[in-house]
């Protein structure tokens, strides 16, 4: 893959086992004084170092461990290296590489919450439009955690499907007046309210 894409001139960021002989001893290899410490959870710390790596990339590898109590039950550094051939410093490559991780939590929501991993048959049409509707369906959940609840890190569908969607109510009329009646004890009713109301005041756009 890497020759790919060395011949089609494309960059590339590619995750490698940290557990594989060649980067086992790369990473040995890493002097104390090279680990840089980056932002992290409060509950744990983190260090970015880069090595060479064969020919003509290098290892950057990001090391954590967590703080406190819970060092006692796992007191060594965990691994989690890639190679790449972009410019940049470790810091800079390491940030960008982990951003790129909601990828893959947008893919696996995809198939758990908007319902990818039912596809309905062996036909390829059949399959195709089942994604155009889940990719739809992911995409109305995630505008409504990014609009209505202003929330832009990984909530996934199953929580608000089970808090703000999949809710009983009644629908009344009033003197042609609507009225949504939710239940009393919902523990969500504020946030709900608050996201109907950010989508219902978003500008109309033709």
């Amino acid at each position: 893959m890497i020759k790919a894409c060395r011949d089609h001139h494309v960059a590339y960021s590619i995750t490698v086992s940290a557990g594989h002989q060649a980067s086992r001893s790369a990473i040995a290899g890493i002097d104390d004084g090279a680990w840089v410490p980056i932002d992290y959870t409060r509950n744990g710390e983190a260090q970015v170092a880069e090595t060479p790596y064969g020919d003509r990339h290098p290892l950057v590898v990001r090391r954590t461990r967590l703080h406190r109590r819970q060092r006692e039950l796992f007191p060594e550094w965990r691994h989690h290296a890639f190679i790449t051939d972009r410019p940049g410093t470790a810091i800079e490559l390491d940030t960008d590489h982990r951003a790129h991780a909601v990828v893959e939590l947008a893919i696996r929501d995809l198939k758990e919450g908007a319902g990818l991993n039912h596809c309905p048959s062996g036909q390829f049409f059949a399959n195709a439009a089942w994604a155009v509707f889940a990719t739809v369906a992911h995409n109305l959940t995630r505008w409504t955690a990014a609009l209505g609840l202003g929330v832009t890190g990984p909530v996934v569908t199953k929580t608000l499907r089970r808090r703000l969607l999949t809710l009983p109510g009644r629908a009344t009329r009033t003197a042609r007046t609507p009225t949504l009646h939710l239940p009393k004890r919902w523990p969500w009713a504020t946030q709900f309210l608050v996201a109907l109301d950010r989508i219902k005041a978003l500008p109309l756009r033709c």
